[in-house]
């Protein structure tokens, strides 16, 4: 790479662009927080590298590491810039607002654990744009910068990606009170699923991930079974059983208020049910903006607590 023209001036907009691609570990997360594309993001990136005659960032096949040229960079220019944009923001006018964050995880558990406590954040002026699906998709998409945070069901591998346990969900097996009074609990707590025969069992997918999982946790067998009811969402699945229609496992978290007003007993309370650990993810090397700590740090606090 030339050095010819490092003795120029630079380009203050190829500066505020490098920053920008710096904290967020992504080109696609800089163009989003600096408004503009990825291409001219990518443009200016490397013309900011031809100017200095040194490479500032790795491009990885998701998102991008800085060097440590990029880190001295940014150590020497993050002070200056932030107080150039607090300026620039200043007078009669209000700063400009930090981008949404955008936080995406599994649509039950966002629904029932996370969004009814978000009042806080946004009473700090956070913006929010959630989206929701599966852990493996969520994760590619945090690699490619397309997220700051990822709350996965499945722990992140490689070093693109931090994560740290955010909270542990046990799974209950439950029925509405119309079956939970034909089923005999002492004989399924002795014997074992053959207690079971006959009721319609409420799956998340064909393949009954969820009840497999418990079966073999619980009694030590597989299960081999058809469900009567497949619907890939918890919600719907908790919904079908408050309605009577059969049996299922649930995390509990999702149906502690049902437990609670009786619209749904436990079959079974094992000492050791199972247990999925979620995870909350991010970029590796990433310096995310003050609003995606403040997430961050409150998911933390309300998970654990």
């Amino acid at each position: 790479m030339s050095d010819r023209n490092s003795n120029g001036p630079l380009d203050l907009t190829q500066l505020r662009t490098f920053l920008a691609a710096y904290r967020a570990g992504s080109l696609t997360a800089a163009a989003r927080i600096v408004g503009l594309s990825q291409p001219t993001v990518t443009t200016q990136l490397r013309a900011l590298e031809e100017h200095l005659g040194r490479q500032l960032f790795e491009r990885l096949p998701r998102g991008v590491t800085p060097t440590p040229a990029a880190d001295d960079l940014a150590a020497r220019l993050a002070a200056p810039m932030d107080a150039l944009q607090a300026i620039a923001g200043g007078g009669l006018q209000e700063a400009v607002p930090e981008p949404p964050v955008l936080l995406a995880g599994p649509a039950e558990f966002l629904a029932a654990a996370v969004v009814p406590t978000l009042g806080p954040l946004m009473e700090k002026g956070v913006r929010l744009r959630i989206t929701t699906g599966l852990s493996e998709d969520l994760l590619a998409g945090l690699r490619a910068g397309r997220y700051d945070l990822v709350v996965s069901t499945i722990r992140p591998r490689g070093r693109a990606l931090a994560s740290e346990p955010l909270t542990d969900e046990d799974f209950v097996l439950v029925a509405a009170p119309g079956w939970t009074d034909r089923i005999d609990r002492d004989l399924l707590a002795r014997d074992g699923p053959a207690a079971l025969a006959g009721a319609p069992l409420i799956s998340y997918a064909d393949d009954l991930p969820i009840l497999r999982r418990y079966w073999r946790h619980v009694f030590g067998t597989r299960l081999v079974a058809e469900p009567a009811l497949v619907i890939p969402d918890l919600r719907a699945v908790k919904a079908a059983a408050v309605a009577g229609l059969g049996v299922t496992v649930l995390p509990r978290y999702l149906c502690g208020p049902e437990l609670a007003n009786g619209s749904l007993r436990l079959l079974l309370d094992p000492e050791d049910a199972p247990i999925n650990t979620g995870f909350l993810a991010q970029r590796s090397g990433a310096h995310p903006l003050p609003h995606v700590d403040l997430v961050r740090d409150h998911l933390l606090r309300v998970t654990r607590g």
